[in-house]
């Protein structure tokens, strides 16, 4: 568990370095703020450190907003981290300008040769919203334009780099054009926007979304708190990891108090979901959880397990 006495802890996301460390990267932003839903203007790129996942090591700071007027000069949100084929370390992150309210989403990079200093490559965004597929701002139809939570991931046959991220179909009802945006790269640096891999199915968005291969299952991991499910953690399934993704299939992942959750490999080699402690006892925490063992059923979809290996049912989960 990562708690920080001073600074509320929200979405996070993983990597190993070469030594087998686990680098946690997050959102954090002070509790001075007093209101929690304050955070979101205010957030920085936080790091800790483990060998285990549940005992952690607070690192200085990842990146924090650029110098005004930049498009990321307000907060600085979601990302991934991936070790590029050069060796050095590449953050695709989510950014919000103070000339724009905070309304605009767009995706930057940060690059570093050892995880803990970080350079922004360039003083532009690397990634935007094609109006060709995706809802640009517009306040009639949605609160703000959905371009965030990059997540990054190698091409299976070898063909560059794959990015997905929560977006909105530029058509369809308002209320469910959440779809699961994508871009495609050969170097990590040059990317270009393709249509959707998932087709609305009534999410308003799907955000944090992360592709994994789980119990030799394509697998896709998305969250929503916009619609009236009382189901917040979604799991869909796909036919490879670069989809497409029935997000119209999609199941709920039983957990009351997580929100962004992320797989991960525990340390006995089996898929976790590590995410943020949200609302318990109508309280935000604002703190990261220990590791939860998952496992992936085609029929059942992602479900918890004790750690040596007993699937859990529905209410066990959800105690």
């Amino acid at each position: 568990m990562l708690r920080l006495p001073d600074h509320w802890v929200w979405d996070s996301w993983y990597t190993r370095d070469r030594d087998g460390a686990s680098h946690a990267f997050f959102l954090r932003a002070s509790r001075a703020l007093l209101d929690p839903q304050r955070r979101h203007h205010r957030a920085t790129i936080g790091h800790a450190i483990s060998t285990d996942l549940r005992s952690w090591r607070l690192l200085p700071d990842a990146l924090t907003t650029a110098d005004s007027p930049s498009w990321d000069d307000l907060a600085v949100w979601t990302g991934c981290t991936v070790n590029g084929p050069d060796g050095r370390w590449y953050m695709f992150y989510t950014g919000i300008s103070r000339a724009e309210r905070g309304l605009v989403q767009r995706i930057g990079l940060a690059i570093s040769d050892d995880l803990v200093v970080w350079h922004r490559y360039g003083s532009q965004p690397l990634v935007e919203a094609d109006p060709a597929w995706y809802e640009l701002f517009d306040p009639s139809v949605w609160y703000e334009q959905a371009w965030r939570d990059p997540w990054v991931f190698p091409d299976p046959g070898g063909d560059g780099w794959h990015m997905v991220l929560t977006a909105r179909a530029a058509a369809g009802a308002a209320a469910g054009r959440g779809v699961v945006g994508h871009a495609t790269s050969h170097d990590l640096l040059h990317w270009t926007v393709g249509p959707p891999v998932s087709a609305p199915a009534g999410f308003g968005h799907l955000e944090v979304p992360q592709v994994a291969v789980v119990d030799g299952e394509p697998i896709l991991l998305f969250c929503t708190n916009a619609g009236s499910s009382p189901h917040r953690i979604w799991v869909a399934p796909g036919p490879a990891v670069t989809g497409p993704w029935d997000v119209g299939a999609a199941r709920p992942f039983a957990d009351p108090h997580l929100y962004a959750p992320r797989l991960v490999t525990d340390v006995d080699g089996g898929w976790s979901v590590i995410g943020f402690l949200d609302g318990v006892d109508g309280a935000f925490v604002g703190e990261l959880s220990d590791p939860v063992p998952v496992r992936y059923h085609p029929a059942a979809g992602l479900v918890a397990r004790t750690p040596g290996g007993r699937t859990l049912s529905s209410v066990d989960s959800q105690a």
